[in-house]
């Protein structure tokens, strides 16, 4: 063996959570971006011509997220998979379950798991019958001609029971994603032999990178810093699920996260030389990569999806119907601080599809416009971002307030007494979609009091809402099984659910009454 025989170099390129980003559009208004797999695959292609030996892994939440997706699931399931077709021509060495993948169903996972040219790695998402993972394998071994072998064991977030609609998950277990790497990286050292250990989680980081303090509720959804932290032999940590941009050490282990919708990838060199007959890590260093208005959108990757996105195109401008006035959106901040007719507007569709005088949504996203008068799916689903479907829980008044005490503490005061965003609300990942606002109640939240006795009004139909008596509320399936930690909503009777899509329940009221007439009654208030 030459001495440049002794020497390799390898490179791992990752994405996550591109969310169903293929052409590099903003599906709402359909102006250029720079994000989406066709400009991420530019730049995969010319990491490519650079090194002999590759890695390439996508790290979850990649079938589902715009209205691509939504389309093909809901229209063309019996064709081919847009994204997965992209996927396979990229030559993707494997792709990590993210908890997105299930938001269409099942049948519609499974099929995109067949249609895969690569495997679907999941170690902690176990077969009820089987006891084993659900997906295949939990991890792989690359070998390339030289002998370097690479492990590459993939593990996802065990909170999803929390968000995920119960049909989809059924016959699932979701265990603990930290204990699961545990065992299987004992499991590796023992059993395999390989020159590097790469972990692929779809999770992120529960302590701040540099303190150590926690940045949220320990609840196990993200469980990244203590693996760098307390297990050993893990080379290589790529991470995702928040959104976060990410790339340094923890402890030792090269850490990345690529952001989302295919703003970046993360790129891992690894410089090994053969040292006693294997294979030797002698230098590794990580960065992120980031599309530009330089980066060209790859021809080929636009083509593999550009049946389905005419498709998709055409079904977003179809006129639905009209609201007099309008339901426009000039300030989201001020949305949430007292009733807005959007957000009435939204709950009264969930109240009418679930029978009941009771409803909560949030305003997903900063970016919603809102609808001007004249109404068409692209407005629908630039507003409702999320495959979301209804459930009618029964829940205590106590309950009630509970929640709204925890939506209470998305504000706080700054040092001039004005009320702002609780910055964990924003970071390390924008939580806008954990603040509901209520319609069917009136009440008011007082910011200047403490935590936990904010809510200073609680009435229905002007009396005092009794907190024994037991309410039927309309609310999301992520938020009616206690996402975003609003835990008084768990494992309540469920009396009703809703299958059907919000974006299709929005469709059709409108559709049902042509014309629909701005409202507001201004039930609720966040004051000083």
């Amino acid at each position: 063996m030459t001495a440049a025989e002794k020497r390799c170099e390898l490179v791992i390129l990752e994405t996550s959570d591109t969310h169903g980003h293929v052409y590099p559009i903003n599906y709402g208004n359909n102006k250029e971006t720079n994000s989406g797999l066709a400009k991420i695959a530019s730049l995969i292609n010319q990491e490519k011509q650079k090194y002999k030996y590759r890695l390439l892994i996508d790290n979850g939440d990649v079938i589902q997220g715009t209205p691509l997706t939504y389309h093909y699931a809901k229209f063309l399931q019996d064709q081919k998979n847009p994204i997965i077709s992209i996927l396979n021509s990229l030559e993707y060495d494997a792709a990590i379950i993210g908890n997105h993948e299930f938001n269409y169903g099942m049948n519609l996972l499974l099929d995109s798991v067949m249609e895969s040219n690569f495997p679907w790695l999941s170690a902690n998402i176990i077969d009820r019958e089987t006891n084993k993972p659900r997906f295949g394998q939990p991890y792989l071994i690359k070998e390339f001609d030289n002998g370097l072998r690479i492990a590459v064991l993939g593990v996802t977030t065990h909170y999803i029971p929390n968000w995920e609609n119960p049909s989809y998950i059924e016959g699932l277990n979701f265990e603990d994603a930290f204990k699961t790497t545990e065992k299987w990286v004992e499991y590796l050292k023992e059993n395999e032999r390989y020159d590097l250990l790469v972990v692929s989680y779809h999770g992120g980081f529960e302590r701040d990178l540099s303190s150590g303090e926690p940045t949220e509720a320990l609840t196990g959804e993200n469980q990244g810093y203590r693996m760098c932290n307390e297990l050993e032999g893990i080379d290589v940590l790529l991470t995702g699920h928040q959104h976060r941009r990410i790339s340094k050490y923890i402890n030792g282990v090269l850490v990345v996260q690529p952001g989302f919708h295919g703003q970046t990838i993360g790129k891992v060199e690894i410089f090994f030389e053969m040292k006693e007959g294997r294979w030797t890590v002698v230098n590794k260093s990580v960065e992120l990569l980031e599309v530009d208005d330089s980066t060209i959108a790859e021809e080929e990757v636009l083509a593999l999806a550009e049946e389905n996105e005419d498709e998709t195109q055409a079904w977003l401008d179809q006129p639905i119907g009209e609201i007099a006035g309008g339901l426009l959106i000039e300030n989201a901040f001020e949305v949430r601080l007292k009733d807005h007719p959007l957000i009435e507007f939204i709950n009264r569709v969930q109240m009418d599809a679930a029978g009941v005088e009771i409803s909560n949504t949030a305003l997903f996203n900063n970016e919603s416009p809102g609808f001007a008068e004249k109404v068409t799916m692209r407005d629908i689903v630039s507003n409702y971002i999320y495959p979301n479907t209804l459930k009618v829980i029964r829940i205590s008044g106590q309950d009630i307030k509970d929640a709204l005490e925890k939506c209470a503490s998305y504000f706080i005061l700054d040092e001039n007494n004005e009320i702002r965003v609780n910055p964990a609300f924003a970071e390390p990942k924008p939580q806008h979609y954990n603040y509901d606002m209520w319609e069917g109640i009136e009440y008011d939240l007082k910011i200047s009091r403490p935590l936990g006795s904010r809510v200073v009004k609680l009435n229905l139909n002007g009396l005092p809402m009794n907190l024994l008596e037991q309410y039927d509320v309309v609310m999301n399936n992520y938020r009616a099984g206690g996402g975003g930690n609003f835990d008084m909503f768990k494992d309540k009777p469920v009396i009703k659910e809703i299958q059907t899509d919000m974006t299709e329940l929005l469709a059709d009221y409108l559709l049902k009454r042509k014309t629909v007439y701005q409202s507001c009654n201004h039930n609720w208030r966040v004051i000083y």
